[in-house]
């Protein structure tokens, strides 16, 4: 309980800051008589410069960028051409999380999506036929079955926009009393409602531990924060399960699949393998331009237990990546190393 009040004022802050950014936002557009390119370009970097939270991580020089791509930008030059000049400038955060948003078009990060599809570790064809098989169980979202001689659990979820439930997990652990451990398969994730976070680790031995801490932008300069807030562990209502956990990620792994992987970090039978993670910790806020179009970035910072921000990506425990080679025979070396891992744990 003490965890759902704490980030449910998380939660009113962030709302209450874009009440007040929103109005700060009104005022300035009625400042902003009519359209202007350079206005525009203007106000938005402005917003990310006073708003942006990530810019110690991100190691970007923003009053460079703004000099660098000022004179690009001219009162009659047509809305596509200003989009790409704004897009350029966003685009130098590589930033999941920022977005430019207009009628024809929308601007994202290119590394994050370089990232998530050049460095995938995960052959889905592999896993469907060769580990869930034909005889796979599907709970809710989930899709598990028995692999390595019947002795690991093998889940796979796919999103954080697809709902569960800590009954979910619960069913899936009483399904198979002798398994030694379980791997659960976040590869390619890309995130979604942080709430299924709490749902899946209410199945994990929570004692109101701290998972991580976060802080929310509060004033214009670069290092204007708030006063951290820490998020705690969730309680299940079922009996905990105590065995090894191995959480696989690769860099499509991204914001509440990251968050999730730095929570990790609380729990004595968790462990991560794999690729390290897209990252994407910090949470996203944003606004409207005066011509309309909209905008996001992020506005809150993510800190672990070991104090650091992993907003470029958590590295895993131990890293295995994909091999060409065992896939077209139709293995996967990441679940495999996470099998053996398991089965080593349990004879100790």
């Amino acid at each position: 309980m003490f965890k759902f009040r704490l980030t449910y004022l998380f939660i009113v802050l962030v709302a209450l800051a874009a009440c007040c950014l929103s109005s700060c936002e009104k005022m300035l557009m009625e400042d902003l008589q009519g359209y202007s390119a350079e206005k525009n370009f203007d106000y938005l970097w402005q917003r990310v410069d006073q708003q942006y939270a990530l810019f110690d991580v991100k190691e970007v020089d923003w009053q460079r960028v703004y000099d660098t791509l000022r004179n690009k930008v001219y009162d009659d030059m047509e809305d596509e051409e200003l989009f790409r000049v704004m897009a350029t400038m966003l685009n130098t955060l590589q930033d999941g999380h920022v977005n430019l948003i207009t009628p024809f078009d929308m601007a994202r990060s290119d590394s994050v999506w370089y990232r998530r599809v050049y460095r995938n570790n995960i052959d889905e064809r592999v896993v469907d036929l060769y580990y869930l098989g034909i005889d796979q169980h599907t709970t809710g979202s989930l899709r598990h079955n028995i692999i390595a001689d019947s002795s690991v659990i093998y889940v796979r979820y796919r999103s954080f926009e697809s709902s569960v439930d800590e009954s979910q997990m619960h069913y899936i652990a009483d399904l198979y009393p002798k398994a030694k451990g379980m791997i659960l398969d976040l590869r390619q994730n890309g995130g979604g409602a942080i709430r299924y976070i709490w749902e899946l680790l209410k199945a994990m031995p929570g004692h109101n531990q701290t998972l991580y801490t976060t802080q929310l932008k509060s004033g214009p300069g670069h290092n204007d924060f708030g006063a951290a807030t820490p998020v705690t562990a969730p309680t299940g209502k079922y009996e905990s399960f105590k065995k090894p956990v191995v959480v696989l990620t690769d860099r499509g792994s991204y914001s509440a699949t990251s968050i999730f992987a730095i929570s990790t970090m609380a729990y004595d039978n968790m462990y991560r393998m794999g690729d390290t993670t897209g990252g994407g910790l910090g949470l996203p806020n944003g606004g409207e331009l005066p011509n309309g179009w909209i905008y996001r970035f992020s506005v809150t910072r993510t800190l672990a237990l070991d104090g650091k921000n992993y907003e470029n990506g958590v590295p895993p425990d131990h890293t295995v990546i994909l091999d060409p080679a065992a896939t077209a025979v139709g293995h996967d070396n990441v679940i495999d190393s996470a099998a053996t891992f398991i089965k080593a744990l349990s004879t100790l």
